[in-house]
């Protein structure tokens, strides 16, 4: 998962995993910045040379535990001379309640519903696209998003499906519905990752019929009543392991969950009867992007650093270890066969198209999603 790991036309086995048709209802087509560039005045002489920047001796990330592996950090450092220091977060709520405190950071993997909330904030930097050439390399759809018009304070990273994990052994009947973790026969065997509530309530809005993006008081207050009822029955997936369902299907503690494409990857090493299944209701779909606070003293080494990132060798090494499809397209040819040929990672163009992206929501959203999860635990805690 992307910790609580863990977004079409054309099959992306086939081509890319950018060329996505859930996703063209989010990201904005890149032509007009492109007519607007070809349009205006080009200088008569190029700007005299400069020396380039210093790097910093040492960059802060700020991430999921886990999400960039170890030997491409180690790789960083030793190709530029820069020590990465890996600081990791539970939610994305907790990380950017931090930055907004003062914490300081150099890179930030932040989901992009949050971006237009953490820009409108001023809390993002302005990326300088000088010192990240290789951005050529995204993907042409995860290109102008509309959460971040021009990619302006953002660099796609990667994305994936969030639907049930599942042991089939442990499964009174097959498990088809996003329904089914309201089912009684699995009672004390539902997992759910708390820590991540806007895709708890998402799954939950899409269980009674509903957008997973609804922003109707009537239907967030079905929500709500939907979780209650399951909540006696189900466990957090966080008191297990921080990191991956994978053990409690594993251990038969949990027998149905929702999850990611790294709880069904790493749990079917431990116990080839876990399974992912795409409910009937839809998957849902997320994205990551890498972004420099405004806050970072370092910014020219964080761009360094996405641009170092953004190498179709390196990108395929992330995803070659994570299992997430990367808005890399460049780095495709580069990842390992048994990944780029898995349904469950690279899902095919019917699963895609039946899922929903998980969208911005409306600041009076926001208040209605955190007040249900205020009420939600309430009444959990008796």
């Amino acid at each position: 998962m992307r910790s609580p790991e863990g977004r079409e036309q054309v099959n992306p086995r086939s081509a890319t995993p950018g060329r996505i048709l859930p996703f063209r209802r989010f990201l904005r087509c890149l032509a007009a910045v492109l007519a607007a560039a070809l349009c205006s005045c080009q200088p008569s002489a190029p700007p005299p040379a400069t020396a380039p920047q210093p790097l910093a001796r040492e960059l802060v990330l700020y991430d999921w535990e886990g999400d960039i592996p170890a030997a491409v950090l180690d790789q960083f450092q030793r190709e530029y001379g820069v020590k990465v220091r890996y600081e990791v977060y539970e939610s994305q709520e907790d990380a950017m309640a931090n930055i907004r405190a003062g914490r300081v950071y150099d890179v930030f993997v932040l989901e992009s519903r949050f971006l237009p909330e953490m820009t409108r904030d001023r809390l993002l930097a302005e990326l300088d696209y000088r010192n990240i050439p290789n951005h050529k390399n995204l993907a042409p759809n995860f290109r102008d998003l509309v959460s971040d018009p021009g990619n302006r304070h953002n660099v796609p990273f990667n994305w994936g499906l969030t639907g049930l994990v599942v042991r089939t052994d442990l499964a009174r009947r097959p498990v088809t519905s996003w329904a089914d973790l309201w089912d009684p026969r699995y009672r004390g065997k539902v997992g759910l990752w708390m820590g991540i509530h806007r895709d708890v309530i998402a799954l939950t809005l899409k269980s009674l019929g509903f957008s997973a993006n609804s922003e109707s008081p009537a239907e967030l207050e079905a929500a709500l009543g939907r979780l209650l009822e399951l909540k006696p029955h189900a466990l957090a997936l966080e008191d297990f392991d921080p990191d991956t369902s994978a053990q409690a299907l594993a251990d038969g503690k949990v027998a149905v969950s929702m999850g990611y494409a790294k709880d069904y990857r790493v749990g079917r090493e431990k116990n080839k009867a876990v399974a992912f299944v795409v409910p009937k209701e839809g998957a849902l779909l997320w994205n990551d992007s890498l972004v420099i606070p405004a806050s970072s003293p370092n910014r020219h080494t964080g761009e360094v650093f996405l641009n170092y990132l953004l190498r179709p060798d390196i990108s395929a090494k992330i995803t070659n270890e994570k299992g997430y499809p990367s808005a890399n397209e460049a780095a495709v040819p580069f990842v390992e066969p048994s990944i780029r040929n898995d349904p469950v990672l690279y899902p095919p163009q019917e699963v895609l198209k039946g899922a929903e992206v998980i969208l911005p929501l409306h600041p009076e959203g926001v208040r209605r999603y955190e007040d249900l999860w205020r009420r939600f635990e309430a009444r959990a805690s008796r």
